[in-house]
C-alpha cells in the first residue's frame, strides 16, 4: 500500500452516537496519565523483566500494570468500545469507536532508564484514525491531537518543519529481530548519505511526535504495529506532516513515513526504489 490509510473525517466535532471528539481527547489524556503513573512508580522496582519474540524484545511487569490502568480508565467511561493493547488486551467492542494503547512505547529504554519512553493512546472512530494522546513519561511532556483540531505539546501548538531530504534530521528504529536489523541497516546505508543526519530514541511514538514538532524534520521506521503508531501518526499528520502508512515485503508489519509533504514523498519513494515497499 502507498497511500495514507487514514480516512478522511473533516473536523469530526459532533460524533453523534459515538460521542464528541473533545470527550475521547479528555479520556484518552486521563487513560495516559494512569499509564505514565505506573511507569513513575515502577522506576527502582524489581520489573520482572521477561522476552517475548526475541531476546531483544522485552516486556515487564510495568508494561502490564500500565495497560491494566489504561483499560481500566477507559471501559469505566466507555464500556462499549473495543481496546486493542499491545500487552494482549482485545475487546471486540458495538461502539464503532477502538482504542489502540502501547502501554509503555520504549521499554529497552525504560529497563536501562534511557529517558526515551511514553505511554501511546490512539482513537479510531469508524475506523480512521481520530485522536492521539502521547504522554512522555520520562520528561512529563503530554503530545496530543484530535482529526481537524491540530496538534499540541503541553497545549501549545506544534508545527512540522519544511526543510528538504537533503538537509533533512530523520529519526528512525530498528527492529527486535537480528535478520530485521541487518535488511533496516541495509536500508539506511542508501538513505544515510542523502539526508543532514539520522538519529534513534527506541520509541516510534515519540519520534512522530519530535516529528510533530520540529526537533526531526523526518521519521521512517520499517517493521512496525498498530500500536507503535496509532497515536503518534494522528499527531504529526495534525501538526503538518504526510503520514503514508504502508506494506513491507514478506511480513505482516508496517511500514511508516512522516514529514513534511515534500520530505515524506522524496523519503518514501527512496524506500520503494530500496525494495522497502510491497
Amino acid at each position: 500500500m502507498t497511500a495514507d490509510r487514514a480516512h478522511d473525517l473533516g473536523g469530526l466535532g459532533d460524533l453523534g452516537d459515538l460521542g464528541d471528539v473533545g470527550d475521547l481527547l479528555d479520556l484518552a489524556g486521563r487513560a495516559a496519565a494512569a499509564g505514565a503513573a505506573v511507569h513513575r512508580a515502577g522506576i527502582g522496582r524489581d520489573l520482572e523483566v521477561g522476552l517475548k519474540s526475541s531476546a531483544a524484545d522485552l516486556v515487564t511487569k510495568v508494561d502490564r500494570e500500565a495497560e491494566r490502568a489504561i483499560v481500566e480508565t477507559i471501559r469505566g467511561a466507555r464500556p462499549g468500545d473495543a481496546i486493542l493493547g499491545e500487552e494482549l488486551t482485545e475487546w471486540p467492542g458495538t461502539s464503532g469507536v477502538r482504542w489502540v494503547v502501547d502501554p509503555l512505547d520504549g521499554t529497552r529504554n525504560y529497563v536501562y532508564r534511557y529517558p526515551a519512553f511514553c505511554v501511546s493512546i490512539g482513537v479510531e472512530v469508524g475506523g480512521a484514525p481520530a485522536v492521539g494522546v502521547v504522554h512522555d513519561s520520562a520528561h512529563g511532556v503530554v503530545y496530543t491531537a484530535a482529526r481537524g483540531l491540530g496538534a499540541r505539546r503541553d497545549g501549545e501548538p506544534i508545527h512540522v518543519t519544511e526543510r528538504p531530504l537533503e538537509r533533512s534530521l530523520l529519526a528512525t528504529g530498528f527492529s527486535y529481530d537480528a535478520g530485521g536489523r541487518r535488511w533496516q541497516a541495509e536500508i539506511l546505508v542508501r538513505i544515510l548519505p542523502q539526508v543532514h543526519d539520522i538519529r534513534r530514541s527506541g520509541s516510534a511514538a515519540l519520534d512522530l511526535c519530535m516529528v510533530a514538532t520540529g526537533q526531526v524534520d523526518g521519521f521512517y521506521e520499517l517493521g512496525l504495529a498498530p500500536w507503535d503508531v496509532a497515536a503518534g501518526s494522528v499527531i504529526a499528520r495534525e501538526a503538518g506532516a504526510e503520514v503514508i502508512v504502508f506494506d513491507l515485503p514478506n511480513t505482516s508489519n508496517l511500514g511508516i513515513v512522516a514529514a513534511n509533504p515534500g520530505l515524506a514523498r522524496a523519503l518514501f519513494e527512496e524506500l520503494r526504489a530500496a525494495g522497502a515497499v510491497a
